[in-house]
């Protein structure tokens, strides 16, 4: 897991995540959330496995 990247809809193109912050969502799913790199007014998300929220919790936290 290099850089996070997750697809930005306002820039309709992949995006690194800035200031990646874990998040549960109601359902349950892990989900990591931050501000686009290209544009940081947006706020963008991506759904990550078990294994990926656990490396992201070990990185960012």
């Amino acid at each position: 897991m290099e850089g996070l990247t997750a697809y930005c809809f306002a820039l309709r193109r992949m995006c690194e995540i800035l200031e990646p912050s874990l998040v549960t969502l109601k359902n349950g799913r892990k989900a990591v959330r931050g501000k686009a790199k290209d544009a940081p007014q947006y706020t963008i998300f991506r759904i990550v496995s078990e294994s990926e929220a656990k490396q992201v919790e070990s990185r960012f936290s």
